[in-house]
């Protein structure tokens, strides 16, 4: 039996479906506590799975193969950049989130998908492939660090986790996000060049659509059957702009 959602007497499950939160953007202290509420949900359903995509604010996140000596700036400078650093318990190491990436975090049940974390890692990069084929790009995994390149250059990080046997975090690609900062950090120890999918392609890309295919990829890699979608989650508070909308205050 392959990977991928099964019913007891090893058929394919047919109907089930990858709950899909396309959540703007988010901060971290609100991400964290977001993705344990997801996997809790999770737990139990079989076949039951969902993706989180969101923008990330301006700021650093360290991985478990990250060090202090990947971030070159110095704290002021970084205080004065607006980039808070936080460790965090992924794989991978020092990663820059800027505005113009999309971040794609699976919550899915390794066991019942009968996949290994590593198995788990390389699908994350072949989903990326898949959607930069989507954009007439050619992506190959990374051969020094889980992630996607085009053209020599890094394009996309993948830095998973897996807690109590459903995943967290995931990937993050670059789109059109500005590409000079990256020369202050050493992302996952590479001081590698960087690139995203807007200066590789020919024409005009579209954040929104990368977001989709995305998706897309998700269910289609992970063999769900459909897809629902959703723009918040109840774990989530209500952004400002939303609340006002709602209480007639703008």
């Amino acid at each position: 039996m392959g990977y991928g959602f099964h019913t007891p007497d090893g058929s394919p499950l047919t109907d089930n479906a990858l709950h899909a939160y396309l959540l703007g953007r988010l901060d971290f202290d609100a991400l964290l506590p977001l993705q344990r509420r997801v996997a809790y949900d999770i737990t139990g359903e079989p076949g039951s799975g969902a993706v989180l995509v969101c923008e990330h604010p301006p700021g650093i996140t360290v991985g478990r193969e990250g060090s202090r000596a990947h971030v070159r700036p110095e704290p002021e400078e970084l205080t004065a950049r607006g980039w808070p650093v936080r460790w965090v318990a992924r794989g991978g190491g020092v990663l820059l989130h800027l505005p113009g990436q999309v971040a794609c975090y699976p919550v899915l049940p390794l066991a019942e998908l009968n996949l290994t974390p590593a198995a788990y890692v390389a699908e994350l990069q072949a989903l990326v492939i898949d959607v930069l084929a989507a954009c007439a790009l050619h992506g190959e995994a990374d051969p020094n660090a889980p992630g996607v390149r085009v053209n020599g250059r890094r394009i996309a990080h993948v830095g998973a986790a897996v807690r109590g046997g459903v995943t967290a975090f995931g990937l993050v690609l670059n789109v059109d996000p500005d590409l000079e900062p990256f020369r202050a950090v050493h992302c996952d120890g590479d001081p590698q060049p960087m690139t995203s999918v807007q200066r590789e392609s020919p024409s005009r890309v579209r954040i929104a659509g990368v977001r989709t295919q995305l998706v897309e990829a998700v269910a289609a890699r992970f063999g769900f059957a459909r897809v629902s979608l959703f723009h918040t989650h109840p774990g989530l508070a209500p952004r400002p702009e939303a609340h006002a909308r709602a209480t007639g205050t703008r």
